[in-house]
C-alpha cells in the first residue's frame, strides 16, 4: 500500500511540473470598469486596435466595439501619473507622453506599451510629440523641455533650440507635406521649420498669452490657436500672423481638418467650433459651459468623439445625411504624425 501510495504521489507531482513549464497562451484583456465617461481623458486616437484613450492616473484604454466596452492596455509601471498626449505615427506604432517626464511606446496599436522615460524627481510633464520624416520622435513639454530619440522612442536626448526657453512647449503641427513644422508654447512662443523639424527658427512674438495648437489648411495657410479664445491665422508658412475674431472667447485646445475641408476647434466650456472658409470665420456647433475639451476624433460613420477633463463625449455629426460618411477616413486632432 505504501509503495502505491508513494507512486501516486510522485506520478501527480511529475504532472504538476509538466503543467508548470507548459506553454500558455496570453489571456484576453479583461474588460476594464473604468468609468470612461467621468474620467479625465486627455487624447483620442484610433489603431488597428480600435479606439486607445488615456488620461487619468496612467490609464490607457482600448475599445473594438466603438465605445460600448473597454479593456485595459497592458502598461508596465503602475506610475499613476497624468498622461497628457496619445500620438501615433501611424496605426501601429505611437507614443503616450505624460507628468514627470513619462513616456510610453507601443508598436501593436496599443495593446502593450513598454517604458521609455520616467523621472520621479523633477521630471518635467511632456505635453506633446511627433515622428518627424528623418523617423527621429520630437517631444516637447514644460519650462522649455525637447527631447530627440534617433531609435523610434527606445531613448531620448535633451534637443537644442535656437533661442533656449523656460516658457511651456504646448504643441507641435506639421504641414500636410511635412515639410513645414510648427511648435507652439506659452507667452506667445512659436518656433519654425521649413525642413521637416531638422532646424528651427524663432517667429517674433506676435501675442502674449499661451498658443496650445496649430492646424495646416494646405497650402502656406495655416491657423494657431491658444487661450480665450484667441485665433491668429497665416497665409506664409507662419512667418506673419493676423489675428481672428472668434464668436466665443473660449480657450481652445484642439483642433483637426476634415476631409471635407472644415476645420474644427475645441476647448474651454465644451465648446466645438466650425469654420467653412479657411479659417476666416467659424459658427458654434456645441457649448456646454461645463467640460474642458482635450481632444477630437472623426471616424468614418456616426457621431465625432470628444475627450474632456469630464470623460467621453459624443456629438452627432451635423448635416450627416447630406455627407457620405463611409467614404471619409479617420482623422484626429494631430498633424502631421502620418
Amino acid at each position: 500500500m505504501k509503495v502505491f501510495v508513494g507512486l501516486v504521489i510522485s506520478a501527480l507531482v511529475g504532472l504538476a511540473g509538466v503543467l508548470a513549464f507548459s506553454p500558455r497562451s496570453m489571456p484576453p484583456l479583461r474588460p476594464t470598469e473604468t468609468p470612461v465617461e467621468r474620467m479625465q481623458i486627455n487624447g483620442i486616437e484610433v489603431t488597428r486596435m480600435g479606439w486607445v484613450i488615456a488620461g487619468e492616473l496612467g490609464h490607457i484604454l482600448i475599445s473594438r466595439d466603438q465605445g460600448r466596452s473597454w479593456t485595459a492596455a497592458s502598461v508596465p509601471s503602475s506610475r499613476q501619473a497624468l498622461i497628457n498626449r496619445l500620438v501615433f505615427a501611424d496605426d501601429t506604432n505611437g507614443l503616450a507622453l505624460g507628468h514627470e517626464g513619462w513616456i510610453l511606446r507601443t508598436a501593436d496599436g496599443g495593446r502593450s506599451w513598454k517604458e521609455s522615460a520616467f523621472q520621479a524627481e523633477a521630471g518635467e510633464p511632456l505635453l506633446d510629440a511627433a515622428r518627424l520624416p528623418s523617423g527621429d520622435w520630437l517631444a516637447v513639454g514644460a519650462f522649455g523641455r525637447v527631447l530627440r530619440s534617433r531609435d523610434g522612442g527606445k531613448s531620448w536626448q535633451s534637443e537644442a533650440m535656437p533661442e533656449p526657453t523656460d516658457w511651456h512647449l504646448n504643441g507641435i503641427a506639421a504641414s500636410k507635406d511635412r515639410r513645414h513644422w510648427l511648435i507652439l508654447g506659452e507667452a506667445g512662443t512659436l518656433l519654425r521649420s521649413q525642413d521637416g523639424g531638422e532646424n528651427w527658427q524663432t517667429v517674433e512674438p506676435f501675442y502674449s498669452g499661451s498658443l496650445y495648437g496649430a492646424v495646416s489648411l494646405g497650402g502656406a495657410t495655416w491657423v494657431a490657436y491658444g487661450m480665450r479664445g484667441h485665433l491668429f491665422r497665416s497665409s506664409d508658412n507662419g512667418r506673419s500672423w493676423s489675428e481672428v475674431t472668434l464668436p466665443r472667447l473660449a480657450s481652445l485646445y484642439a483642433g483637426t481638418l476634415l476631409p471635407d475641408g472644415r476645420l474644427l476647434l475645441a476647448g474651454q466650456g465644451g465648446v466645438v467650433l466650425a469654420s467653412d472658409d479657411r479659417g476666416l470665420s467659424f459658427q458654434v456647433l456645441r457649448e456646454t459651459g461645463q467640460e474642458n475639451l482635450t481632444d477630437i476624433l472623426v471616424p468614418p460613420s456616426g457621431p465625432w468623439l470628444l475627450v474632456s477633463d469630464a470623460g467621453l463625449r459624443r456629438l452627432e455629426r451635423p448635416g450627416a445625411e447630406h455627407h457620405a460618411p463611409t467614404t471619409m477616413p479617420i482623422t484626429s486632432s494631430h498633424q502631421g504624425t502620418p
